[in-house]
């Protein structure tokens, strides 16, 4: 029996287009001979779907949609379709109203139904808001074959693997004592750098432990700040990869389950990244294109100042939509080095986007007259520096309100991280492209970019980053290097190491310190930014929840200074 994977992109809440994707997918797998195709997670509504769930309406519409697509697919084809169902015990024993559940569809009922047993709360993910845990592991015959089905976090509990066990059930265990031949899991599985190897290392273990078939139908696209990378794939039950699907982009394969040998015959095995740079640059295009396409954008504006950060998400962006729907504009001050003009056109030119240049010189002469009376006695500060990232601001603003073009955040994880940016300025925009990338790896895959040929100038790999808001400004005046930063904000909010711990890595107290104090400090600013592409395991968007008044970063390191052997 041939089994068709489709690796799905689908639109949050677009019922026609999701269920015509699927559709699509059924033809083409009846066309290479596919007897049961597998869809993600959710795959009828998209995940996540969020407060959606919370409207009637909205899961009626679901329900009225997964009944047409039932009528509407080829009629020799079984169907795994991601959807909810309602709980209809909810009103009388307690619980919440909806399943995250999977369809079995074929020739045009709904034959079965199955509910996902284990609900992540962590990171991004709040399913308990919303859903009723299953209560059970469960499968459906097809062909005399026994088909074990589960959902997503479903299959992340073996606690041989992970050293621990997060939840009460097992349903992979439970599904082995039941005798099903193969297992196959629905998913919607967010992207994090690194992350593919975490899975197929989780799922080879247990289809070894267990000896099971196992085939993983992952859903791929961007959808807000989350991106999912697809990367679909089959192991047999040495834990050897039969098949896998490309990455980042809509996919289907298909793999043959020989019903003597109990086994999965090879297919297509769609190669790995060769560095983890290529691979975070193929998940921002991604995101970039599926943020701009599904919020119903085409073109899209950002500031190039001849920095790294801009150079990135102008290369970035001409990848995603193409350089004729990319617009930069240079905003030169009385403080702008020569080769930040020259180095953004230089930039400009390699990428072949389109720029104009906006002179802020005057209207800084004119908030410095403006304020005159009220600034006077005061020295120049970080007021007035301010005023110019504002100033830039408010115009690309302008341009975006002009003609309709999606403003692009140019800021990197590590400035986000202690607030080295300004608000209501740099921070203005409706998507943040590197918010999650530390300025060290926007380095190396700027360096990765460059490989074969220059796109990035050399100058604005090798000149010192600057903000270029006053005489000489380096942005080492005001922080340690980016090697020393990012490895003290990886310990500190990737790794959970307290300053004690940073510090005896080899860092200095007062720079840890004082580095700590700055990521408390800048969380009013994170509040208030744009949406962020998540490519980290801990980034500053749906899954990070700190509080803004908060004292404990300073109570910690006063805990930690009381501790010191004298």
């Amino acid at each position: 029996m041939k089994i068709a994977i489709a690796q799905l992109n689908p639109t949050i809440g677009d019922l026609p287009g999701n269920s015509q994707k699927i559709l699509d997918a059924a033809r083409k797998a009846v066309a290479e001979g596919a007897r049961l195709l597998l869809t993600p997670e959710l795959s009828l509504c998209g995940y996540p779907p969020r407060d959606l769930l919370l409207n009637p309406s909205f899961v009626q519409a679901m329900e009225i949609a997964l009944e047409q697509l039932a009528q509407d697919l080829p009629p020799e084809l079984a169907v795994l379709v991601g959807t909810v169902e309602e709980n209809v015990k909810a009103h009388k024993t307690g619980g919440k109203s909806l399943f995250n559940s999977i369809a079995l569809l074929e020739r045009g009922k709904v034959k079965q139904i199955f509910h996902k047993c284990l609900l992540p709360t962590y990171d991004v993910f709040d399913e308990n808001r919303y859903f009723e845990p299953g209560s059970e592991a469960s499968y459906f015959t097809l062909d005399d074959i026994r088909i074990g089905v589960t959902i997503c976090e479903d299959l992340w509990n073996d606690e041989e693997f992970w050293g621990k066990r997060s939840y009460v059930t097992n349903p992979i265990a439970d599904l082995t004592i039941l005798g099903v031949d193969l297992i196959v899991n629905l998913s919607a599985s967010p992207y994090s750098a690194g992350k593919q190897k975490s899975r197929e290392a989780m799922l080879k273990y247990s289809a070894v432990r267990f000896q099971q078939l196992i085939l993983y139908a992952n859903q791929v696209g961007g959808n807000d700040d989350l991106i999912f990378d697809g990367r679909s794939f089959a192991l047999n039950r040495q834990g050897e990869i039969v098949c896998r699907a490309c990455g980042f982009e809509e996919d289907l394969r298909v793999v043959e389950f020989d019903e003597v040998q109990r086994d999965l015959h090879s297919g297509s095995i769609a190669p790995e990244y060769e560095s983890q740079d290529e691979e975070i640059w193929h998940a921002l295009v991604l995101g970039l294109r599926d943020y701009v396409r599904k919020c119903g954008f085409s073109k899209v504006v950002l500031g190039l100042s001849g920095g790294i950060d801009s150079s990135l998400v102008a290369a970035v962006a001409t990848a995603a939509l193409r350089k004729e729907n990319v617009l930069g504009i240079l905003m030169p001050s009385p403080y702008s080095s020569e080769h930040s003009i020259s180095d953004a056109l230089a930039l400009a030119e390699n990428l072949g986007m389109k720029t104009h240049i906006l002179q802020i010189g005057e209207l800084m002469q004119g908030y410095d007259e403006t304020l005159a009376e009220l600034f006077a006695r005061t020295e120049f500060g970080l007021a007035e520096e301010n005023i110019q990232s504002r100033i830039r601001g408010n115009l690309l603003m302008a341009i975006s309100n002009k003609f309709g073009h999606l403003l692009l955040s140019t800021g990197n994880k590590s400035e986000m991280a202690v607030g080295y940016c300004t608000l209501y300025g740099d921070m203005n925009g409706g998507l943040a492209v590197i918010a999650d990338v530390p300025k060290t790896r926007v380095y190396s895959i700027c360096h990765w970019l460059n490989r074969n040929d220059e796109v990035i100038p050399q100058n604005v790999l090798t000149k010192p980053p600057s903000a270029e808001l006053k005489p000489g400004q380096l942005d080492q005046d005001s922080l340690p290097s980016y090697e020393v930063l990012d490895d003290i904000l990886q310990r500190l909010i990737h790794d959970y190491q307290s300053p004690e711990q940073i510090i005896a890595a080899g860092h200095y107290p007062e720079i840890v310190n004082r580095v700590t104090n700055l990521v408390v400090r800048a969380e009013f600013k994170r509040r208030q930014a744009p949406p962020g592409l998540k490519i980290t395991v801990r980034a500053f968007g749906t899954g990070w929840r700190m509080p803004i008044a908060s004292k404990w970063a300073s109570l910690q390191f006063k805990i930690q200074k009381k501790i010191q052997p004298v």
